[in-house]
């Protein structure tokens, strides 16, 4: 039976992703707030706030506590969004940004591999948005959002680096849009005026086409940006 990793498993995408795998694979899913009662093959991991220097001690002791098993699949889907604007920008959401999407990453995956929990084949997802991409920022879209934006494309770079350092261990890392979706998150910024115009999926339609893609994903791609679902 498969050991999946979820970081960032509350809501949105991170729950749906524990629940596709938790019919045949053990699932750790971690939360920032106190995590529920564990059920079937789902074991929850609370306290880990990823934009904590520790956050990446803290959930290796946790897993090691659960189990001494090699983790298969990693998955970071953890992420903030806050909205801000030239006219005013937010030193305080733009640190939060930066931190949990692109700089967290590094530590956790660092903290992970060094504990002996990934081993050749093991496979890290480090779930993006193609609002990082340069290429697709036009006119039309504006600026502003700017972590936002920003912390994804450094991400991009982050899962790059990555790759290249953990070659040698066989650990492939692939870095992926999942799609627009119907979240909280996006929600709350405003974006579900979008929705219907920008094709949104819900969480589980995304989940179940990244499981898909994860299962074919192996070092021949790793280092890739992706987009399971295509564009938006």
């Amino acid at each position: 039976m498969p050991n999946v990793l979820v970081i960032g498993a509350s809501r949105g995408l991170g729950a749906a992703l524990v629940e596709q795998y938790s019919n045949g694979s053990t699932v750790f899913a971690t939360s920032r707030s106190q995590a529920p009662e564990s059920k079937g093959s789902i074991i929850y991991i609370g306290g880990i706030d990823v934009a904590t220097e520790n956050a990446g001690q803290v959930l290796v002791s946790s897993l090691k506590h659960h189990s001494t098993s090699i983790l298969d699949i990693v998955i970071i889907t953890a992420g903030y969004f806050g909205t801000e604007s030239f006219d005013q920008p937010s030193w305080e959401k733009e640190l939060k940004m930066y931190t949990t999407s692109s700089v967290a990453p590094v530590f956790l995956i660092h903290h992970i591999v060094k504990a002996g929990l990934m081993g050749k084949g093991s496979k890290i997802i480090l779930v993006s948005s193609e609002s990082g991409s340069i290429t697709l920022r036009h006119q039309s879209e504006g600026g502003g959002n700017y972590a936002h934006h920003a912390s994804k494309a450094a991400l991009n770079m982050v899962g790059k680096l990555l790759s290249l350092d953990l070659k040698d261990e066989n650990i492939a890392v692939g870095i992926v849009h999942p799609g627009f979706m119907r979240t909280e998150m996006t929600k709350s910024v405003g974006f579900d005026k979008f929705w219907d115009d920008g094709g949104a999926v819900t969480p589980d339609q995304a989940a179940e086409s990244l499981v898909k893609f994860i299962d074919g994903f192996n070092m021949s791609k790793t280092g890739e940006y992706w987009a399971p679902r295509g564009p938006g």
